[in-house]
């Protein structure tokens, strides 16, 4: 009797732990579908630019409004910015815009570390935007900065006025794979095939982009993927599911890359800026780290020499208090006007957006806040139509949230060298601008004996989620 009671108890114990898992799998099920609802049903409408007044694009300066031959750049250099002037030129702005990678929110893909959650639908937006300004960085080592997507022009906008009528398709379509546990397939039309007589260079090029993409991939092979970046969360407590701050991410990419096995990415590294101070000797030491071949078994060009390699340089910093101080508006304007600039991991209260450039008093992003269905980066030829987005987004300067990572890209020490007295001119604190932003020191950050070592609190700024409240460093992350 006894053994047949605890025959028992075991069974229906089992049975439980069945009921849980199934209810548990259940409600995954229905909460991804009510996310792929959420994050792709709220359409804004079409974001308006005005033709009278420049765009600035990560270094790059754009007019809508085509001007008179003998001055061409008479409306970008009354800014007085840095950056290469296109004029009368929508279509260049579009094609430029669309090319950045685009890094959203994804569903269905294989369960996170340590966790059973198949999507970062309602947390994962800040890491995106790490992921983004990472990517661009990347591109930007590897294809330049001119560089564009051939398909950049042939993918429609991602507006409610375009969109509606495919969104409640696909509301209707998740739904029924919620409850019947299948995943919703959506097929894309097919990239047309390159000729001409660049057809080789561009085919190379075209070969770098879809590495870039695979890197970021929503899988556990992919070593800058949210898998792999959830993982090194990990190790200071961080879990799938919880809230990250832009300079947690920030120290994140850094471990990220430094532990990518790829070799194209050997050819460069991130330093990440201590308490709003850049190191200058530290900066330059990671230059000179890199000793192995400029090229890897396949031939792609890593962008580095053999005594030199690429440095993604970011900067956490805090604009202001509570709310953004409006100060830092003409400072924000130039640090993006820079063609080295990366962007800045930042958003507004509760939403992480890509800063990548602006126009009179607004900033212009990428939103990850748009749930789309995963995609199998491991073939050869999967899409890249959904990595790209053909919509940007504006937002006054004055709802940014003060927390934020300004990101840059330095190739070698000269490079450095020319960032190091240009920023300093930016930064040099104005009658209005008391304190600037961050600051430049000629040394290595232990020759000023910081209270504690780097290795010893790896990632600085961190806070557990779990407690009551949130510090004004972290997003609260819809």
């Amino acid at each position: 009797m006894c053994c047949d009671g605890f025959c028992s108890v075991a069974n229906k114990m089992e049975t439980n732990v069945k009921e849980t898992d199934e209810v548990e799998k259940l409600k995954s099920k229905f909460m991804s579908a009510w996310h792929n609802v959420k994050y792709s049903w709220a359409l804004k409408s079409k974001t308006a630019f005005s033709r009278n007044s420049p765009v600035f694009l990560l270094g790059k300066c754009y007019h809508f409004k085509a001007v008179d031959d003998e001055s061409p750049t008479e409306s970008c250099s009354a800014e007085a910015l840095d950056g290469d002037v296109v004029t009368g030129n929508v279509d260049g702005f579009r094609r430029d815009f669309t090319s950045r990678v685009w890094l959203t929110y994804r569903e269905e893909f294989p369960a996170l570390p340590g966790s059973t959650l198949t999507s970062d639908c309602g947390w994962g937006c800040t890491l995106r935007a790490g992921q983004m300004i990472l990517a661009q960085a990347l591109m930007l080592h590897i294809l330049g900065r001119d560089w564009t997507w051939s398909e950049a022009l042939t993918l429609e906008p991602l507006d409610a006025e375009t969109w509606t009528s495919s969104a409640a398709r696909r509301l209707v379509a998740t739904l029924e794979a919620s409850i019947q546990g299948e995943r919703v397939q959506v097929t894309l039309p097919l990239c047309p095939a390159q000729g001409g007589a660049e057809e080789a260079d561009s085919y190379l090029q075209e070969a770098y982009h879809r590495t870039i993409v695979s890197w970021f991939g929503d899988g556990p092979s992919a070593q800058l993927g949210i898998h792999r970046l959830v993982q090194l969360g990990m190790t200071s407590g961080k879990q799938a599911g919880d809230w990250y701050g832009p300079a947690v991410v920030a120290h994140i990419l850094r471990k990220a890359v430094d532990e990518a096995a790829d070799a194209m990415q050997k050819g460069i590294s991130v330093y990440v800026a201590q308490d709003c101070t850049v190191y200058s000797a530290d900066v330059i030491d990671s230059h000179s780290a890199w000793t192995s071949s400029h090229c890897d078994p396949q031939g792609l060009n890593t962008g580095a020499t053999p005594d030199s390699r690429a440095v993604i340089i970011l900067i956490p910093v805090r604009l202001g208090g509570e709310k953004i101080n409006p100060e830092y508006l003409s400072f924000v304007k130039s640090i993006l006007s820079l063609e080295y600039c990366i962007g800045i991991i930042g958003g507004k209260p509760k939403q992480a957006y890509y800063f990548v450039g602006f126009q009179d008093d607004s900033l212009i992003y990428m939103d990850p806040h748009y749930c789309q269905s995963f995609v199998d980066v491991s073939t050869s030829d999967f899409l890249l139509q959904s990595f790209h987005c053909p919509s940007p987004k504006k937002m006054p300067f004055s709802k940014m949230d003060p927390s934020c990572t300004i990101g840059f890209y330095s190739k070698n020490v000269e490079h450095y060298e020319r960032i190091f007295n240009e920023l300093s001119k930016i930064l040099e604190p104005s009658s209005k601008e008391k304190y600037p932003a961050f600051t430049f020191m000629k040394g290595h950050w232990k020759d000023y004996e910081l209270s504690m070592a780097v290795e010893k609190r790896e990632w600085p700024f961190i806070r557990d989620s779990r407690k009551a409240g949130t510090t004004s460093g972290d997003f609260v992350l819809l």
